[in-house]
């Protein structure tokens, strides 16, 4: 990956939808060399999709939480992630350090909708010793655009 890859990866977070016209004047290419770009930065995947950026409460999930669990030792994580795989609500599952097994992000409809998730869906899933759950106040920040910078080995 060079500077020029970085710059359309730049442009695309912040417009997804841009034309490869535009892309292409960004990149400072040709449009069939930008097209030839992106296809290539899809198929390492560096480009792992492309979706709309959806506003939680006007789809119905306005609340945001996140929900620390806590497994039993000897558990077999694996089929713990594969089980949060499916489910709608949990929009990302990190195994992290320290007292919790791992920290799982939701979005859902309200308290109600939260605490029937907590209980019947995570609570009740084998090997779950505890759980504890955080609820977002406000949102200050959140955004799905990482810093693209080149890696300490990359030439330009």
């Amino acid at each position: 990956m060079d500077s020029i890859d970085r710059n359309i990866l730049v442009a695309l977070q912040h417009d997804g939808a841009a034309g490869l016209a535009e892309l292409a004047k960004v990149a400072g290419l040709s449009v069939s060399a930008t097209a030839e770009r992106v296809k290539r930065l899809e198929e390492r995947g560096t480009i792992r999709g492309w979706r709309a950026d959806l506003d939680p409460a006007a789809v119905g999930c306005p609340l945001l939480a996140w929900v620390f669990v806590g497994l039993r030792a000897g558990t077999g994580e694996a089929k713990f992630r594969e089980s949060l795989l499916p489910m709608e609500q949990v929009l990302e599952c990190h195994a992290v350090s320290g007292a919790w097994s791992y920290m799982v992000k939701l979005r859902v409809a309200g308290l109600a909708e939260l605490e029937a998730f907590v209980a019947q869906e995570l609570r009740r899933k084998a090997g779950v010793d505890r759980t504890e759950t955080v609820l977002a106040l406000a949102t200050v920040k959140e955004t799905a655009i990482l810093p693209v910078a080149p890696h300490d080995d990359e030439e330009e």
